[in-house]
């Protein structure tokens, strides 16, 4: 099976789609998405967007690592890398734990599920266009803080990891059982805070 990138067509009105596209999916998500819809927000035909993904959900996909990319963008240029390893956690956490509980970014999660039979490829392109990238970040992170002396990590990676399963902590797992999206700013704290405390309780050297 070829990859979901072999299968995007490229043309004059492709950044127009995906803008329509964009728009889109971030109001009514994957499912509520018409094709008809779509194109009329993107000022195409049905003949021209099908043209360039003949899937919507490689169109998703796209319209995903776009977004996944300005998301991590973003937080990795508000993070403050040169602040102390508690200020950095902290920030790291309240961007992860906010990607965590977008509905845009849940909704692609179960699609990767729902999907990953028939389309394996799309649970790699989610995985690499986000997760990994910021993974990576704090993996670097974290090893310079150990050469400082503020951490006593030995797996680097598996600390990461751990890292951002503290910060999904009640939320996350409420939200994909249908408790909501939106939460006070009191309820996101305790979990940032949580997983600060409980990851520096292990690592702080």
């Amino acid at each position: 099976m070829n990859a979901p990138s072999d299968r995007i067509k490229r043309g004059r009105k492709f950044d127009q789609v995906l803008e329509g596209a964009r728009e889109v999916f971030l109001r009514d998500g994957f499912e509520g998405a018409s094709v008809d819809e779509i194109a009329r927000a993107a000022g195409v035909s049905k003949a021209t967007l099908y043209s360039y993904f003949p899937d919507k959900r490689l169109l998703f996909m796209e319209v995903f690592r776009l977004e996944c990319d300005r998301q991590t963008g973003e937080a990795l240029s508000e993070i403050d890398f040169s602040a102390p390893i508690d200020t950095v956690l902290r920030q790291a956490a309240r961007h992860m734990l906010a990607s965590f509980l977008a509905p845009f970014n849940q909704a692609v999660f179960r699609i990767c599920v729902a999907e990953a039979d028939r389309f394996p490829d799309l649970g790699a392109a989610f995985y690499e266009s986000g997760p990994l990238r910021l993974r990576q970040e704090i993996v670097g992170h974290l090893a310079e803080a150990r050469a400082r002396g503020e951490l006593a990590i030995d797996d680097l990676e598996l600390a990461a990891d751990q890292f951002a399963e503290l910060c999904k902590v009640d939320l996350y797992t409420r939200t994909m059982f249908g408790g909501g999206h939106s939460f006070a700013e009191a309820e996101m704290t305790r979990v940032i805070d949580g997983a600060v405390d409980m990851f520096l309780a292990r690592y702080r050297a």
